[in-house]
């Protein structure tokens, strides 16, 4: 069994021990360390390289947006999993943008984040089910939406599933919808992320809204 391993950083003790042992309890996670604010997790991150940070937003010295700029900037393989207790939060178009692959509440259910942990380690980009497309449209909104010259070099097909993409649809949804495999669905997202230049599906999403396709 593969392993998926991971650093949580936190301001509070009692938060990253009960993640830590929540998670270690878990089949094919590891945790190999913490951190209690954002300079910390950046050292920790670059020493261990970690499948996946748990990063808290709010934190002393350095906040996790921050931290998750600095992991994410610095060409490292860490996934950004950002952790809040806010569910209605700028924060979260914010760490979109800089390349988080996920966000979620810090009281989901344990398995929700056990999931969330595999689902991000995969690859894919995971949003907290209170963190809907109509928060991502209601901030996108603030500023004019200018489409970017990207949009052109995808093909017809690219930008039907891009489309679907920021609609929150999984593989097996868009492949349903669109009467093709889950495989040819994997090859149309991986060559929309390749031509946009884009890290992962999180980051399609932002952009699909900030380019007026949605």
């Amino acid at each position: 069994m593969t392993v998926t391993t991971v650093v949580i950083a936190d301001d509070q003790a009692m938060v990253r021990a009960g993640f830590a042992a929540l998670l270690d309890a878990a089949d094919g996670i590891s945790v190999l360390g913490d951190a209690e604010d954002g300079l910390a997790a950046v050292e920790v991150c670059k020493r261990l390289q970690p499948d996946v940070v748990l990063m808290d937003v709010r934190m002393p010295r350095r906040d996790g947006l921050w931290a998750a700029e600095q992991i994410i900037a610095g060409g490292s393989s860490t996934r950004v999993l950002m952790l809040t207790t806010f569910d209605i939060d700028d924060y979260v178009y914010s760490a979109l943008r800089i390349g988080a692959s996920g966000f979620m509440l810090k009281d989901a259910p344990a398995d929700e984040l056990v999931r969330a942990v595999h689902v991000v380690a995969a690859g894919d980009a995971l949003l907290a089910p209170s963190v809907t497309r109509r928060l991502i449209a209601e901030v996108t909104a603030r500023s004019p939406k200018a489409p970017s010259p990207a949009v052109a070099v995808l093909t017809p097909r690219e930008r039907e599933v891009l489309e679907t993409v920021a609609d929150g649809r999984s593989n097996a949804e868009i492949a349903a919808q669109l009467f093709v495999s889950e495989q040819t669905v994997k090859t149309h997202v991986s060559n929309v992320l390749a031509k946009l230049g884009l890290r992962d599906r999180a980051q399609a999403v932002v952009f699909a809204y900030e380019n007026g396709l949605k």
